[in-house]
């Protein structure tokens, strides 16, 4: 990899008009999104799947429009530290500090040159040429088309640390992930399974279809899915699921709009079949929004018995209500409460707790969770879950149960908070997870998934019984 003839390093400047004073028109188009969107998100504490959504909701770009700037804003975030290795050993200067709509725009071009093969390398160039040119200039997009069109001359030759000589930094770098996290999969995992991991984490999400039984059966969503040719297969964990490659916009999808499927990831409905819901049962929800586990186990209740679906924030209760409704289940109770401290006179016989987590087994679905997160936040997200599950003890009756879940495989969060619990409450007891799911999806009596094992997010979970 060469810097010989890289174009001089262009900073932030007091004087440069910022974004929204800049070229209107330049940015209604997909590529021009993206770029503000990426740079909206550098200096902002919102997920980018938030703000893609937002955006995208307030534009008019057709459908093929719509799928790239949702292409380009995930992918650069997903495979940023690949990317930016590359730039800054192109770029002549400090590739950080430069203005943000300089950076982003080399960072779409050069995802586009990497990883989207349909895309023609100098048709990615000039894209993001003129759209720079267009905003700030000759100078700037002079700037651009240098760094691009000399990577595209040496992009077979380019050079990442040397695997043999420090495997923390070569996967942190070619896998896209921070250091600290490729030392814990390392450390835990070995390097093979280690690698498959961070490799899965970087997949393209599949939408995941769980399949309402209360009005449909799988046979009749296959076959409507088939004849709107919409690919989809079985979820090898979860019979009731269906991966969909080909869905732009679930919304749109008369199965989705009529109740017939929910957007549910298969790990989160073996959570709901490990507490094994009942007709007539009686379940509260500890931290329910937007209500996925509370209507699986309402559909599973055959819509008899009584869910309290408890949400922190009220403006979230809606999402409760709505996705009930169209799920046809009326026995969810939508309850603005703390799951740290709600109480209930009467026990019930399933208390599930989905509890607020790192996040870090959904890394394909939201990739810049590992950029936000940082390894003290799981010892902060340990003591809120902690404090959630001593209140759970509290609200199931003796033979009921609680169902302890996350989607992190993080084991700070997952096991060892099941160990802390399970040692200072004597009257509950684990019920192996093996009894109510099939042997592959568990571990040492828990639900564990692994995205490179199950084609779904890393998820825990566990089934404690009240004994006494």
């Amino acid at each position: 990899m060469s810097n010989q003839n890289a174009p001089s390093d262009l900073r932030d400047e007091q004087a440069a008009p910022r974004i929204e004073d800049s070229a209107t028109v330049v940015f209604q188009t997909a590529r021009g999104i993206a770029v503000k969107l990426l740079s909206r998100y550098e200096n902002s504490d919102s997920y980018i799947d938030k703000m893609l959504d937002g955006e995208l909701r307030r534009t008019e770009l057709e459908a093929a429009d719509r799928a790239l700037v949702t292409e380009l804003v995930n992918g650069c975030v997903r495979w940023q530290s690949r990317l930016d290795w590359v730039l800054m050993g192109f770029y002549h200067g400090e590739f950080a500090k430069c203005m943000p709509i300089v950076k982003n725009s080399l960072r779409i071009a050069l995802y586009q040159m990497m990883f989207l093969s349909k895309i023609p390398a100098p048709a990615a160039i000039n894209e993001s040429v003129e759209l720079v040119k267009r905003i700030k200039g000759d100078r700037h997009a002079g700037v651009v088309n240098g760094v691009l069109r000399n990577i595209l001359r040496n992009l077979q030759s380019i050079r990442y640390p040397d695997r043999n000589e420090n495997e923390v930094l070569y996967l942190s770098v070619h896998t896209a992930h921070p250091q600290w996290l490729v030392r814990r999969y390392l450390d835990r995992f070995g390097s093979e399974q280690a690698e498959a991991l961070l490799s899965a984490n970087n997949q393209r999400p599949m939408l995941t279809l769980r399949v309402n039984g209360l009005k449909t059966s799988l046979e009749t969503v296959e076959r409507e899915l088939t004849e709107a040719d919409i690919k989809f297969e079985v979820s090898p964990v979860h019979p009731s699921s269906l991966l969909v490659t080909s869905l732009r916009d679930v919304r749109g999808l008369t199965l989705f709009a009529e109740g017939h499927v929910s957007v549910q990831d298969a790990s989160a409905s073996l959570a709901v079949q490990l507490a094994s819901p009942k007709p007539g049962m009686s379940v509260i929800d500890l931290c329910a929004a937007p209500g996925g586990k509370a209507v699986m186990a309402a559909e599973l209740m055959q819509n008899k018995g009584s869910v309290i679906a408890l949400e922190k924030y009220e403006s979230k209760l809606q999402f409760i209500r709505d996705n009930a409704a169209r799920s046809g289940v009326s026995i969810i109770s939508p309850l603005q409460g703390d799951a740290r401290e709600y109480a209930s006179a009467e026990g019930a016989d399933i208390v599930l707790v989905d509890a607020p987590c790192t996040g870090l087994g959904t890394l394909s679905k939201k990739p810049d969770i590992k950029w936000r997160r940082q390894i003290d936040d799981i010892r902060k997200m340990v003591q809120t879950q902690r404090a959630i599950l001593e209140n759970a003890a509290k609200l199931v009756k003796v033979g009921g149960c609680i169902v302890y879940s996350t989607c992190t495989v993080e084991p700070e969060e997952n096991t060892e908070t099941i160990a802390w619990f399970l040692g200072s409450h004597a009257n509950f007891s684990l019920d192996p997870a093996e009894s109510k799911l099939p042997a592959d999806v568990c571990q040492d009596g828990y639900l564990q998934t692994f995205p490179h094992k199950h084609r779904s997010d890393g998820a825990f979970a566990a089934r404690l019984v009240r004994t006494a």
